[in-house]
């Protein structure tokens, strides 16, 4: 069976793209194959697919995919649909069988409302910003260890979410993420229109303020190409938070070394909602997860955790001087 690690170690990270505080550094492999799926945008466009809420009067953590066409469909960890009763985000990412409907574990990102707006969901440009989306990736696995549910903690999305926009300076009537994002759309575009795939490029690691922030990582280039934008919407609005960028400098050793972690960390493997295996990472250090069909890793993402161990903290602030003074050097 192939392991992560495995995988892993076919990736040749590329050289860094680079605007104000953010790092690029793509994820290459040249022999990835093109997918055989559709992603959620594709699906909706193709009128082939449908997302509602479980019932008449809904439930929070639940929403039903219709899956009419005759292809699976990949849905993303993080991926915000946008509708019904009130704004969700998928908890961790599916491969939907084709001509099937299933149920799909979310979470809120908009506690101020519980009304309906349309019958359907729609999807957005869009996943939930990197720090949120870790610390959701984190509890989703607990919960999955738990007691076998994948849930957030909804609570403390709601208040992670709320301390965002009022930091950013974001008025919202109904608490909705989208309201975040909308009014920074501007500030977002130069990251959209800077960072572009390259040939062979299946994933990406992402730096914000010389610190790796997270990675995701597909099986082909074609997917990886369909969704970088909301990528990158996601790590942008974690560094235009920052009151005073500078230019990142993180190198590719960097990240070199953050997909070694990611590959020498342990895995525990759930049976998927859809299609293949659910892993999730089990660490103190990394959050994270990866669906897997086929002995084929379809997507995998992880996130590091910041300690909030004044050691730790000294210890992370040591190494980042010394990789300065070292690039200093060279």
């Amino acid at each position: 069976m192939t392991t992560i690690n495995d995988e892993l170690s076919t990736i040749d990270v590329g050289l860094s793209q680079v605007l104000k505080n953010i790092t690029m550094f793509p994820l290459i492999h040249q022999d990835a194959t093109e997918s055989d799926y559709l992603t959620l945008d594709e699906a909706l466009e193709a009128g082939t697919a449908r997302i509602t809420e479980i019932s008449e009067g809904g439930t929070v953590p639940e929403l039903q995919f219709l899956n009419e066409g005759d292809v699976p469909v990949l849905l993303l960890d993080g991926e915000e649909l946008i509708g019904a009763k009130q704004n969700r985000v998928l908890n961790l990412s599916i491969l939907a069988p084709a001509n099937k409907s299933i149920t799909i574990p979310v979470s809120c990102v908009e506690a101020g409302r519980w009304s309906y707006r349309s019958r359907n969901f729609s999807s957005s440009p869009r996943t939930m910003y990197a720090k949120a989306r870790a610390a959701k990736s984190g509890h989703v696995s607990r919960s999955m260890k738990e007691s076998g549910m994948r849930r957030s903690n909804q609570g403390a999305l709601w208040n992670e979410i709320s301390e965002k926009s009022e930091r950013m300076s974001v008025a919202s009537d109904t608490g909705a993420m989208s309201d975040i994002y909308e009014r920074k759309e501007k500030a977002m575009k130069e990251f959209v229109e800077r960072f572009q795939p390259i040939e062979g490029q299946i994933g990406a690691v992402f730096a914000i303020n010389n610190a790796i922030s997270g990675m995701d990582l597909f099986d082909s280039p074609d997917t990886l190409r369909k969704v970088l934008q909301k990528l990158v919407r996601s790590y942008a609005l974690d560094a235009i938070e920052t009151e005073n960028p500078v230019d990142d400098r993180t190198d590719r050793e960097d990240a070199k070394r953050f997909l070694q972690g990611l590959g020498d960390s342990q895995f525990e493997s759930f049976p998927a909602i859809g299609l293949g295996e659910d892993l999730r990472i089990e660490s103190k250090t990394m959050a994270g997860g990866a669906l897997v069909v086929d002995d084929q890793t379809v997507h995998l993402w992880a996130f590091p955790l910041k300690s909030e161990h004044p050691s730790q903290r000294e210890k992370v602030r040591s190494q980042i001087t010394r990789s300065s003074q070292r690039r200093k050097m060279h």
